[in-house]
């Protein structure tokens, strides 16, 4: 069963539409699927949140403007996630990012993450012994953020994808990947104000990740999308005092990715919807108006997470969130929790995922953890 599900699992990873051939449904599949997984506890902790919340080190994956308002001079992240433990216990999701707040307008950043497939060990039909693999992926990237205003800031990042899932042990006709891939980020933070009495602070954030050209793993097979992603979100900071502040979030996103159009079984001709073997550009742009229901699936198209997180003294927080995705789009729905911890320039942040419909997580009964570094406490943005 463990060989079944991790052959499932890459092809899953390498762009075939297993998902949509299982489900028999338009759930939008894409090549390197692992661009999208949250690396980080603190966002994972919120329903997997985080282009509006305020910035750490982990903004790389959800929103790098951030890093134009971080607080800390310097910072560095270390972060890891067992993947399918119920099934495997050598999956992973793990790296590291650094980031330099250069003065008061401008940051960069940079991140390795690694994801490994762990040791698949390859035998015949007589139990013999043909050899071992380690398929793995790989990402690294680097951004520069600037502030346009006191209260806005953007940023653009450049990543490099790596993508090596063939089985060198036994013949294989998959290739290693190499690929890049583009983000532009957007971040507003107001200054704090009163509204009604109760002090507080606006957030919002939008962020176009993954964009860039469609890949293909091998020589005979079909070009597939990247996970090209839209993402955008807002939030408000209750400054109870200057102890306690409650920070509450929420966060849309959509694929920038063409949705499989009605074919006809034996011709294969569109009957509803668009084409979508189109070019990566055009296919960003089709995405908003091609699903074959209309508009009304187009919008089921869309996740959405809330989050909420309590800070005491910003040394102590409590989090909590919801993820939600249709039920013709993936139906993933979960619940999450979370606690952050800070001792003097060190922060962990530990999170749990509770699954709330019958589609298995890979993250189901996992703790995930992330760690981080802050030196030269410069700025102050609360």
């Amino acid at each position: 069963m463990k060989k079944i599900f991790l052959v499932l699992f890459i092809s899953l990873f390498t762009g075939y539409n297993v998902l949509a051939q299982i489900n028999n449904n338009r759930t939008i599949t894409t090549a390197l699927p692992f661009l999208l997984i949250v690396p980080d506890a603190r966002a994972s902790s919120m329903g997997d949140i985080g282009v509006s919340t305020s910035a750490d080190i982990f903004s790389q994956h959800h929103n790098p403007a951030k890093y134009a308002f971080l607080e800390s001079q310097y910072s560095l992240g270390v972060n890891y996630t067992p993947w399918m433990r119920e099934l495997v216990n050598d999956m992973f999701l793990g790296g590291v990012t650094i980031a330099n707040r250069i003065n008061d307008q401008s940051a960069w950043s940079a991140r390795l993450q690694y994801f490994s497939f762990g040791s698949i060990q390859y035998t015949d039909y007589a139990g013999n012994e043909q050899g071992i693999d380690k398929p793995n992926n790989l990402l690294l990237d680097g951004t520069y953020a600037m502030k346009l205003s006191d209260l806005y800031s953007m940023g653009v990042t450049l990543r490099y994808i790596r993508s090596d899932v063939g089985t060198k042990a036994i013949e294989s006709d998959i290739n290693v990947v190499n690929s890049f891939a583009v983000d532009v980020s957007g971040y507003f933070q107001s200054e704090e104000d009163y509204y009604g009495g109760i002090s507080g602070r606006w957030r919002g954030g939008y962020n176009i990740s993954n964009i860039g050209p469609k890949i293909k793993s091998s020589d005979g097979g079909k070009e597939s999308f990247i996970p090209t992603n839209l993402k955008i979100g807002g939030g408000f900071d209750f400054i109870m005092d200057d102890y306690n502040i409650i920070s509450t979030n929420i966060e849309f996103n959509k694929l920038l990715v063409p949705t499989p159009p009605v074919r006809d079984p034996q011709t294969g001709e569109v009957l509803e919807g668009k084409e979508d073997n189109v070019g990566w550009v055009k296919g960003m742009f089709q995405s908003f108006g091609d699903a074959p229901d209309g508009f009304s699936e187009e919008l089921k198209e869309f996740t959405w997470g809330v989050g909420v997180e309590y800070l005491y003294d910003k040394s102590f927080a409590l989090r909590a969130g919801y993820f939600n995705e249709n039920e013709f789009k993936g139906a993933r729905k979960y619940f999450t929790l979370g606690a952050g911890f800070k001792f003097k320039s060190t922060s962990i942040d530990l999170s749990y995922l509770f699954n709330s419909t019958d589609v298995k997580n890979p993250l189901e009964n996992t703790l995930r953890f992330s760690l981080s570094f802050n030196f030269g406490d410069l700025y102050d943005n609360y």
